[in-house]
């Protein structure tokens, strides 16, 4: 018998059978003799214990009388459904249980001795205050619907949760009032009505144990674990990504319940029908393995290691279903895919596509280390779980695919904070409008009258480097092959060996020479196409072999040539585009403080950036000049602390790869459209097209009347067009010197003439960079070639 949980009730319970007496003594009145003698036998054997009228307090005396309820609560649970029925005697919404049907003693049983049988989810106070309906519906005639479904959770002998839905019959219960009971008026129940959760309101008025609760209920429980299995795989479907811990634990509890087999595990693959895929479920569900996959991330589904059953299955859109493993191996095809799931401990398995509209999602994976566990006809259960998984597989879809536009957008297509806010207002105005029947025509993004800042930080001589690096890496595999071939002339069967050589010398000259654009082409169709088939198809002696064998492990996987000195020179550019640009990117975000504005940065051969400042762009913040300087003065600081990086990064750089800065000044405000056939804002109009030509050709330009480039290693060249540009930089320059970021020199001279474009003065001012050295003690160009790779 189990006792009740809670220590507060507005009832004194008395477990009284004075209803069911009365009902007897009505039988022994009657003239229907085997009816009439048994309920007389009944009451003569309990005349003698008056506490089965007036009410049983010890639950004690329950246990001493067993056998005489037993036969006393006869016509309620009869033998014939002892072995079907779940029932017992019970008080509502207490754990006060005993007179059980076998059948509910055997699921007792099977729980065992430590289980506590508890209404789930059921608090104290929710208890205080059901009691108390209770009492309103039955002594105050009040008709409160308080029938919240309540269920029991008990555990099977091989631990599978069965759940039970608990029916309450209180025909026999009768509810008196004691002197402690205050009486209620409309008032007191309206209140006490629009305030469920006022727990000390109810005990005001329903103190405890001021009602005697005198009679039996009978506990009803139909077994609902299916239905309730179910019930928690929606409701876990529904859950947000965040919310859902333990998933494939919580999956596969679900999932035995339903199938009833407690070694039940569940795996998942999606697939991906755009490159006919399987692949594993979202990182924030690795806990869910797959079985097919059993470790990889993905698999072709053309892939033929399991034969053809997963083929079927795609082909034919059918569950695939094994009821025993060993049987299935022994047929033609089947060894491989058998052989996999044995190695997994899988004896019977359920494969089963989830279907949207012709379209497979998925597969869900049912699997168990016991032989027919898993067959045809438990296989039907899926046809309850699929219409869920379907529902959520697409919704999941459907999210990866925005979160993977979104990923897009922002690390290829990104548009940037400061003008996102008209993009988002032109896709509103779609959203609003859009219909079936309706095109909508996007409207141009254009801001107008904003103001260029254009500023470049190039490395100097990079395409002499770069051209130095393949001349190098040429060289070199020139020789070793040359070297090669030399050891192989004895071979007297290889009679073109001397011209090969001879053809390997050729080149090498000719690369003394300048370098020409198929130069490096030519070489490598050379070697890949008659040098390599000789080295690999000669019998060599152990020193030749060994040294062929270190040639070929010497070239680059993807170009199959030396690619040795171009590698240390690409890895210097990457260090130096990467430090370069995160420094501009970090001063970036202090800019936007002081005017929202539009800034994008690219990296070629060294970063140049372009910002765009005006009242379009934050058209709810009050736009002046003011701002502009600021910003002009924040990109002319930045540009000397980025060339002062470079200065500290460039000693242990392989390459002395210097770098040139510039800054162009434009003063009068332009419009910028954005393009949508290219991504990307460009200037608007035949006028501020003059801009854009002047930034493609500036920093080539030489100084007017000579040879010599505007622009120079470690220092700054600002290019301007008015005397107003002059006397406002020279402001910035006299600042910077006094901060020690200029040295004091000053240089200024005109331009030569572009196309189209005459008239440009420009300074020239170098960069302090000494005294920094200390700066890369923690930042080296190893560690940042570390942290790139």
């Amino acid at each position: 018998m189990s006792n009740n949980s809670f220590t507060e009730s507005p009832f004194k319970t008395l477990i009284s059978f004075h209803k069911l007496i009365e009902n007897l003594e009505e039988i022994a009145a009657t003239n229907v003799d085997y009816r009439s003698n048994y309920a007389k036998a009944l009451l003569k054997e309990i005349a003698s214990f008056p506490e089965f009228r007036d009410g049983i307090e010890d639950l004690n005396f329950i246990k001493q009388h067993e056998t005489l309820i037993h036969n006393l609560l006869a016509d309620l649970f009869p033998t014939a459904l002892t072995h079907n029925e779940i029932k017992a005697i019970s008080i509502p919404f207490q754990n006060t249980t005993f007179n059980y049907t076998e059948r509910f003693k055997k699921i007792l049983q099977n729980a065992g001795m430590t289980f506590d049988m508890e209404i789930r989810d059921f608090e104290e106070d929710e208890f205080y205050i059901f009691n108390c309906i209770l009492i309103l519906n039955a002594y105050y005639g009040q008709h409160f619907d308080f029938n919240r479904p309540l269920f029991y959770d008990i555990p099977s002998a091989n631990g599978i949760m069965n759940h039970y839905r608990i029916l309450y019959n209180a025909d026999f219960i009768e509810i008196i009032p004691t002197q402690n009971a205050p009486e209620l008026s409309q008032d007191d129940i309206d209140f006490l009505m629009n305030n469920y959760g006022n727990i000390n309101l109810w005990k005001e008025k329903f103190p405890i144990e001021s009602w005697i609760l005198k009679g039996f209920g009978i506990i009803s429980l139909i077994d609902v674990t299916r239905e309730n299995a179910i019930s928690n795989l929606k409701s876990n479907l529904l859950k947000s990504e965040s919310s859902q811990t333990k998933l494939n634990l919580s999956f596969e509890s679900i999932f035995r319940s339903i199938f009833k087999i407690a070694d039940l595990r569940i795996g998942f693959i999606i697939y991906n029908e755009e490159e006919e895929k399987f692949t594993n479920p979202p990182h924030e569900e690795k806990e869910m393995k797959s079985f097919i996959l059993n470790g990889l991330e993905e698999m072709d589904c053309k892939n033929t290691i399991y034969g053809c059953s997963l083929e079927a299955l795609l082909a034919e859109k059918k569950p695939i279903i094994i009821s025993e493993v060993e049987q299935f191996s022994k047929i033609s095809g089947n060894a491989r895919l058998a052989q996999h799931l044995l190695q997994q401990n899988i004896q019977s398995c359920i494969f089963a596509p989830v279907i949207k509209d012709d379209t497979i999602l998925g597969i869900i994976e049912l699997v168990s280390a016991k032989p027919k566990e898993l067959n045809t006809i438990n296989a039907t259960n899926l046809d309850l779980i699929l219409p869920y998984l379907i529902d959520t597989l697409e919704r999941y879809k459907t999210d990866m695919q925005h979160q993977i536009e979104a990923i897009i957008q922002r690390e290829y297509t990104a548009i940037h904070s400061s003008v996102y806010w008209k993009f988002r207002r032109e896709a509103l105005k779609y959203y609003q409008t859009n219909s079936p029947n309706k095109d909508y025509i996007f409207k141009e993004i254009i801001f107008k009258e904003v103001y260029p800042l254009y500023g470049q930080i190039d490395i100097k001589g990079s395409s002499e480097h770069r051209n130095e690096t393949v001349k190098e890496d040429l060289k070199n595999q020139l020789t070793t092959l040359i070297q090669l071939l030399e050891k192989q002339k004895s071979n007297e069967s290889l009679v073109l060996l001397e011209q090969r050589i001879f053809e390997l010398q050729s080149f090498d000259k000719e690369l003394e020479l300048s370098l020409k654009a198929d130069t490096e082409q030519q070489i490598q169709n050379y070697i890949e196409t008659e040098i390599h088939p000789i080295l690999r198809n000669t019998k060599m002696d152990i020193e030749s072999e060994m040294a062929t064998k270190n040639y070929f492990e010497s070239l680059d996987e993807k170009t199959g040539m030396f690619y040795q000195a171009r590698k240390q020179f690409d890895n210097a550019m990457s260090v130096i585009n990467k430090k370069l640009a995160a420094v501009l990117d970090k001063k970036q975000v202090e800019a936007q403080l002081i005017y929202p504005h539009y800034y994008e940065r690219f990296k070629t051969d060294g970063v140049e950036h372009n910002l765009y400042i005006g009242a379009s762009i934050a058209p709810t913040k009050p736009f002046n000049s003011l701002y502009l300087q600021n910003l002009r003065l924040w990109q002319l600081q930045t540009l000397c602390e980025m060339e002062i990086e470079h200065h500290l990064l460039k000693a242990t750089l392989p390459y002395e790869l210097d770098v040139t800065s510039l800054i162009l000044v434009f003063s009068s405000p332009i419009s910028i459209r954005f393009r949508m056939d290219e991504k990307r804002f460009d200037v608007d109009g035949t006028y501020n097209a003059r801009y854009e030509v002047v930034k493609k050709r500036i920093d080539k330009a030489n100084i007017k009347g000579t040879k010599e480039r505007i622009t120079q290693k470690e220092k700054i060249t600002i290019v301007y067009s008015h005397n107003a540009e002059e006397n406002e930089y020279l402001k910035y320059i006299k600042y910077l010197q006094f901060k020690k970021l200029l040295e004091p020199n000053i240089e200024q001279f005109e331009i030569e003439d572009l196309q189209g474009v005459s008239g440009l003065r420009a300074f020239r001012v170098k960069v302090v960079n000494h005294n920094q050295d200390s700066f890369f003690q923690n930042n080296s160009y190893q560690d940042l070639l570390n942290e790139q790779n």
